[in-house]
């Protein structure tokens, strides 16, 4: 089983990317949970939202106290918010930011972490020209994943969710988003 926690900031898509982790997860037949975490519903405020996935049934039903991954979906939580509480030197980071895994680590004094990096920000300003971080955030989580999920299975479950809520034009927008974020994240 993998745990996931995502950190991010209400209206940042943040749970809606976990939800569609989680329904892609299980379409390919495997098994997800994802669950939300946030206290005064209001945009702007830090919260945090959880995905566990796995191909065998999870019988776990609490918050991820010590994820496999961690994704910083706004980088300006990184100075606000415990981000790596309750990981060790075998979890994996994911940060959305224009600067290289090496420059996170040494900026923030990060050992023994697998670090990875994607400039979300400009590719949700380029392709939906907002920002709005959480589809490319998933595509470079998708691409971490390694092969548990495809991501033309969470591609479909993109346009699923977002389908009758957006324009074509948007919905489109998302889909290069995620495929860019899949090509542009970067490891050490």
């Amino acid at each position: 089983m993998i745990e996931i926690r995502w950190h991010a900031r209400g209206g940042q898509g943040a749970v809606t990317a976990s939800k569609i982790l989680a329904s892609a997860v299980i379409e390919e037949g495997k098994y997800a949970q994802s669950n939300p975490d946030y206290g005064a519903e209001r945009s702007g405020a830090p919260l945090r939202a959880y995905n566990r996935v796995s191909e065998t049934p999870i019988t776990l039903h609490c918050m991820v106290l010590n994820p496999d991954i961690v994704i910083v979906v706004d980088p300006t939580l990184l100075k606000t918010v415990p981000f790596l509480e309750g990981t060790d030197e075998n979890s994996t980071l994911l940060i959305n930011t224009d600067k290289s895994p090496q420059e996170v680590r040494e900026k923030y004094g990060i050992e023994g972490r697998k670090i990875y990096t994607v400039d979300a920000t400009r590719i949700a300003m380029e392709e939906l020209k907002r920002p709005l971080m959480n589809v490319p955030m998933l595509g470079a989580l998708v691409k971490i994943l390694n092969g548990l999920v495809d991501i033309k299975t969470v591609e479909n479950d993109v346009r699923k969710a977002f389908g009758k809520k957006i324009s074509e034009n948007a919905l489109q927008a998302n889909i290069r988003a995620l495929h860019r974020a899949y090509e542009e994240v970067r490891s050490e």
